[in-house]
């Protein structure tokens, strides 16, 4: 049984690599157990800093939400990960920015949209490409030392202060300072670090 697990680590972080190699995705250092998701637009840019760890499915992380970690990076899109981040099962959109600092984690079944994916305005969504051209993108930005509980969503232009923590589940559409913990739909304040 140890030997097919082994094997199976072998298996993922190789096969993640080579993903990252054709996707022309930068990564030093790397651990993966499972295999991501990866649809990278030739403009869109993926950089992963050193010592990063990513889980994919059940054999990645006891949270039993078995999906893969997804990464999908739009035309002309940026993603930078920092040093020693940990990602489990969450999905990433980038249309825009979006940017993690050092030290960070990120929960299972994290979602991170830096899009509205369709524009808000009825009519527009009735034309394939007004929607596409009036949906509105911004960035986000997670600082170093940031704990983002499972099933948490973050949605665009926000950003979350060095050192803070976000519970379980929460919704974050609104920017959140350094040294304190949120939580909840919509989140809010619980308490300074």
């Amino acid at each position: 049984m140890k030997s097919l697990i082994l094997t199976s680590r072998f298996i993922s972080i190789h096969v993640t690599k080579f993903l990252f190699y054709i996707n022309n995705v930068k990564s030093e250092g790397m651990r993966a157990k499972g295999i991501p998701y990866l649809s990278i637009n030739f403009r869109g840019v993926l950089i992963i800093s050193e010592r990063f760890k990513m889980n994919n499915g059940m054999q990645g992380n006891v949270i039993l939400r078995p999906q893969r970690f997804v990464i999908i990076i739009g035309r002309g899109a940026q993603m930078k990960i920092g040093n020693n981040v940990g990602i489990s099962q969450s999905a990433i959109i980038c249309r825009k920015k979006i940017e993690t600092g050092d030290n960070v984690k990120i929960g299972g079944g994290v979602c991170i949209y830096d899009t509205d994916f369709h524009s808000l305005k009825s009519t527009d969504r009735l034309s394939p490409n007004l929607d596409k051209e009036n949906t509105v993108n911004k960035s986000i930005k997670i600082e170093g030392n940031v704990f983002i509980g499972a099933h948490s969503t973050i949605l665009k232009v926000v950003t979350i202060g060095e050192n803070s923590i976000i519970g379980a589940g929460s919704v974050i559409s609104k920017s959140i300072p350094a040294n304190e913990i949120w939580a909840g739909n919509p989140v809010k304040f619980i308490k300074n670090i």
